[in-house]
Order: C-alpha cells, then sequence, then structure tokens
C-alpha cells in the first residue's frame, strides 16, 4: 500500500478528529453516539451482517440492511436474524426505478456470486439483472424515518451517487463509513477526492481509515 500510494496509485488520508472508536465485523465506527433509538442503514450485505448483529447487541438499535443481489437474497434468509434486523432486497443509488447489474470478475475471468456491480442501462451485457432501487430519501420516507445516525455503505462503486444525493437533499447521517472503489477500472482516484471533499465541506471529519486506505468512516457532530 506504501508504493501504491507512492505512485499515486492510492489516496494518502490522515485522521482529522480524534474519537472513542471500536470494531466490529469488519468496520470501525464511535460507539459514543449510537443507543438503542438510534436508526442505522447497512448498505451491502453480500455474505455478512456481522457487523450488523454486532451493533444491535452492543446497543439494540434497528439496523435496516440493503441487498438486491440473489445470492445475499437467498442467504440472509437462511439466517437466524434479530427482530431488530430489517432486510430490504432493494439496491440504493441517487435514483427510484430500477438498476441493471453484473456480477463482478477477477482478473482471471471468474464471476463472484456474493459482489454485483451497476451497469449502464445502455451497456450490453450477457447475465446482467434488472434489481428495484431507491435513493436514500425516498427510502427514509418509505421508512418513516426523519434521521440516519449512521450509514455503512459498501456498494461497489455506487457510494458516489448515494453521498452526493444525500447531501444535495439536505440529509446528514451523524456517521458515514464508506468504502470507496477508486481501484476499479471505471471510477478513479480522483472521484474519491471530490466524494471526500464534499463531505469535509459539509461539516464531516475523518476519524477512521482502514490499513487499505479505501474504509474511511466521518462523523458530523457540530450541527
Amino acid at each position: 500500500m506504501f508504493l501504491k500510494r507512492s505512485i499515486g496509485r492510492e489516496l494518502w488520508l490522515k485522521k482529522e478528529i480524534v474519537l472513542r472508536t471500536e470494531i466490529r465485523g469488519d468496520w470501525e465506527y464511535c460507539p459514543d453516539y449510537i443507543d438503542k433509538n438510534s436508526t442505522v442503514y447497512s448498505l451491502g450485505v453480500g455474505d455478512s451482517i456481522e457487523f450488523d448483529n454486532e451493533l444491535i447487541q452492543a446497543h439494540g438499535c434497528h439496523v435496516h440492511a440493503f441487498d438486491p443481489t440473489p445470492f445475499s437474497v437467498n442467504w440472509i434468509s437462511n439466517q437466524n436474524t434479530s427482530s431488530k434486523l430489517s432486510f430490504h432486497p432493494w439496491a440504493v443509488s441517487d435514483l427510484d426505478g430500477n438498476m441493471r447489474m453484473i456480477q463482478r470478475e477477477n482478473k482471471k475471468g471468474k464471476k463472484s456470486n456474493v459482489m454485483w456491480t451497476e451497469i449502464s442501462s445502455h451497456s450490453d451485457c450477457g447475465g446482467s439483472i434488472e434489481v428495484p432501487v431507491f435513493s436514500v430519501p425516498s427510502i427514509m420516507k418509505k421508512l418513516n424515518h426523519t434521521s440516519i445516525s449512521l450509514i455503512k455503505i459498501d456498494i461497489e462503486g455506487t457510494e458516489y451517487q448515494v453521498i452526493d444525493h444525500m447531501i444535495e437533499n439536505g440529509i446528514f447521517p451523524q456517521q458515514i463509513l464508506v468504502e470507496y472503489h477508486h481501484r476499479f477500472n471505471d471510477k478513479n482516484k480522483k472521484m474519491t477526492q471530490r466524494s471526500l471533499a464534499n463531505l469535509r465541506n459539509n461539516g464531516y471529519k475523518i476519524f477512521s481509515i482502514s490499513e487499505t486506505g479505501r474504509e474511511v468512516g466521518l462523523i458530523r457532530t457540530n450541527y
């Protein structure tokens, strides 16, 4: 990672505020701003709800998890989930309607069952699926939520649209935990830099950075 940062492939990031943090699953967050009345959105389930379950166990909060992919919909139906975990088989982006998705492939051409990514409606890709998609403002209306205490975003490249759209609509979760996917072929480092600048300009500060520098925790405390 040092080499990738040195040659400009990865970002040099630093913490901008020091908070007490805990790690649950693969995610670091600040527990001081979460309690039983908190509303948590978890975008992107894949094959793990460890973070979601541990957050519920620690704080008694309600977690709403979102993932439209066939694998995750089937996988979670076979899990023994808490009554405080609500699963929604929806994609999340900056629009309402339908989204086309395709399985991600590694460098050897092997397709992933777990990881799917959005593709353009004009793309001619075999094996694509169409799933329901909603923006965060629309989801909040559907679920009758007025605020979000924490949002975890791991949605294979669509994080850029989601974050920009939330800010444009005046939605500011107190904590944002996001994995940026600028390493993908159709994304780039400047997109992540712009996203972080937009968040900083709207009161967020970085309190957590993973070893790879791709998972970032931000908090907004002074508003």
